[in-house]
């Protein structure tokens, strides 16, 4: 174990504290056995006396003497023996030349013996209590452990996701972000340190898949415009392709512009600017980005009013146009509005398995067919400004309806 490790100093202190409190017990213990042992002789005292001036021999009026003081005497071999086979606890001990005095503890009640000149007599005290505060050391001495020991395990507790969380972060270096708490439910200070690490490896796992989007969409997307660019430079030099070119540099300025703003969306690192524009106006923009002509797109709408960022929201309908004319039969997109839902309709082929695959990047039902990042980024961006994608096919149309989300309208 790491010696500068939180655990381990806790560790350390646990076992500190357990010595300490070992040593105080077996110090009160013994002062306390001691103390009694003391307190039995300075009780028994006059008694001890008292038996030492008779010399072990005794007459009526001196047994009478005691038993008067509640004592009683056992004069007899037999009976001493008797008394003494059984369980007994020797609690005070004097041995001087042939002179022996003890006291034994038998069923609760204090026994003196006195031996001496092989001449034994045994007193038993009837008043006897032999309540010590040893059972008041014992349980505080347990309690404490239990409480210190039960503290430990309990901080340990605590402090083991430490551990857990300082592996995390070792595979954070190596990019893996997929992982799971288990103690991010708490509330102390190891499990909100634990949920805010979780949420900053998230958010790093949303900024890589981005970085890895972003390049992929350059690929995708700049592809058309460098194509017609490469054209155009083939083309006689004059005005007319001049201005081609321009437009043609002017789409890929506006191209890049789009990826940094989707970027940013996809990193979940802007907050949308969002204002009141009418749908004629956000489909103009739209393809003006295509660079479509008019009559790829069948106009058949109400020139409603949503509340969006003119930009994201811009890119979200051409990607939607764009979809709707390279997979449509006639190559035409038709948009239609209910009340506030924009629909978007081609005819052609009904989309296969569930819609949800398709707002995956890249997602491929075959080898040869890849839908690439126009529907995942429309997604996105129309979930970033309260709306989602619903899809339908019907009549031979694929139907994609742009609708408000229920939850942003709460």
């Amino acid at each position: 174990m790491n010696k500068n490790t939180i655990i381990f100093s806790t560790t350390l202190n646990f076992l500190i504290t357990f010595v300490l409190l070992l040593i105080s017990f077996i110090f009160l213990y013994s002062h306390e056995n001691s103390t009694k042992s003391k307190q039995l002789f300075d009780r028994y005292r006059p008694i001890v006396q008292m038996i030492n001036g008779k010399k072990l021999h005794f007459d009526e009026n001196f047994n009478k003497s005691l038993s008067e003081m509640n004592y009683e005497v056992y004069a007899s071999k037999e009976q001493i023996d008797s008394i003494l086979s059984v369980k007994k606890n020797l609690i005070f001990e004097i041995v001087r030349h042939e002179k022996t005095f003890k006291i034994y503890e038998i069923d609760g009640k204090n026994f003196l013996l006195f031996d001496k000149f092989d001449k034994r007599i045994l007193i038993k005290d009837l008043e006897s209590q032999n309540f010590t505060n040893t059972i008041y050391i014992i349980f505080v001495f347990m309690t404490l452990l239990i409480v210190i020991t039960f503290l430990y395990i309990k901080t340990l507790k605590k402090l083991l996701p430490l551990k857990e969380l300082k592996n995390k972060a070792i595979n954070l270096g190596d990019e893996k972000f997929d992982f799971d708490f288990s103690i991010t439910n708490g509330k102390d200070e190891v499990a909100l340190l634990a949920y805010e690490f979780q949420k900053s490896a998230q958010k790093l796992k949303n900024i890589k898949e981005s970085r890895n989007i972003f390049i992929r969409n350059i690929m995708h997307e700049l592809k058309t415009p460098i194509t017609k660019g490469k054209f155009l430079l083939q083309l006689e030099k004059n005005e007319e392709n001049n201005e081609k070119l321009k437009m043609v540099f002017n789409k890929l300025e506006a191209l890049i512009n789009e990826f940094a703003t989707i970027e940013e969306l996809i990193s979940q690192n802007k907050t949308l600017e969002k204002k009141t524009y009418f749908l004629e106006d956000l489909l103009d923009n739209a393809k003006d980005i295509l660079m479509l002509d008019d009559s790829c797109v069948i106009c058949e709408y109400q020139n409603i009013k949503l509340n969006v960022n003119f930009k994201l929201f811009s890119i979200a309908i051409k990607n939607l146009i764009d979809n709707a004319i390279k997979y449509s039969e006639d190559k035409k997109v038709t948009i239609k509005t209910n009340n506030d839902e924009v629909l978007f309709i081609n005819s052609g082929k009904k989309l296969e398995g569930n819609f949800e695959n398709y707002l995956e990047p890249f997602y491929s039902k075959s080898s040869q067919e890849s839908f690439g990042l126009g529907l995942y980024i429309a997604f996105n961006i129309l979930k970033a400004n309260g709306y989602n994608l619903f899809y339908k096919y019907e009549d031979s149309k694929n139907i994609f309806t742009i609708k408000k989300d229920k939850k942003s309208l709460i």
